[in-house]
């Protein structure tokens, strides 16, 4: 019965489509990854509240240059389309990106995050704010949803100002290095209002 319901997104759409970059009021911009944004995939690893919160596998360099080109691999498989954070003329300061795409019923999650130098004016909500857009306007997507520990309310507050209300806490959701942690499920539908 569900092959009788047409997908919300139609198989290639995205993958036909050029990765589009932004620029982000502050002056940051959303690219695609580049061989040269490597060390931050690396450094993602050295920051404790990345690795706690995120939890990023450990990387060499050679296996950082070949995970950005898995990133470019999965927006044409129509898996996860992500992006670097970075400023106009330099390296990747941070990570966004769409996962858990299911195109057919017109939902993915937001995931992001941000090297300390990157933190502190806001880039993280604009990120977010401008991903959601393209992929309600562009992409076509009904739901998107945020997912974070119920400890880290630096990321609730990236959702909440974003325009993703808290729908619920998802008891022992997530694994973390300490132990199971319950976690709020934040989400935002195509027909709601963009936040002021």
């Amino acid at each position: 019965m569900i092959n009788d319901i047409p997908p919300v997104v139609p198989p290639g759409r995205m993958a036909a489509l050029p990765q589009p970059e932004f620029t982000l009021p502050g002056g940051m911009l959303l690219r695609p990854w580049r061989t040269p944004d490597a060390p931050a995939l690396v450094a993602s690893y050295e920051d404790p509240d990345i690795r706690h919160w995120n939890r990023p596998p450990r990387r060499t360099p050679a296996e950082a240059e070949a995970h950005i080109a898995r990133y470019h691999a999965l927006w044409q498989t129509e898996e996860a389309a992500i992006w670097a954070i970075a400023p106009p003329t330099g390296p990747a300061l941070g990570l966004i990106g769409l996962a858990d795409l299911d195109l057919r019923g017109g939902s993915g999650e937001i995931l992001y995050w941000l090297l300390p130098a990157g933190r502190g004016a806001g880039a993280t909500v604009a990120a977010t704010t401008r991903i959601t857009r393209w992929a309600f306007d562009e992409l076509g997507l009904h739901r998107l949803r945020i997912t974070h520990s119920v400890h880290n309310p630096a990321s609730c507050a990236v959702a909440t100002k974003a325009g993703f209300p808290l729908e619920g806490t998802m008891r022992g959701a997530l694994l973390h290095a300490d132990g199971w942690h319950d976690e709020h499920l934040h989400a935002r539908l195509r027909t709601d209002d963009a936040p002021a």
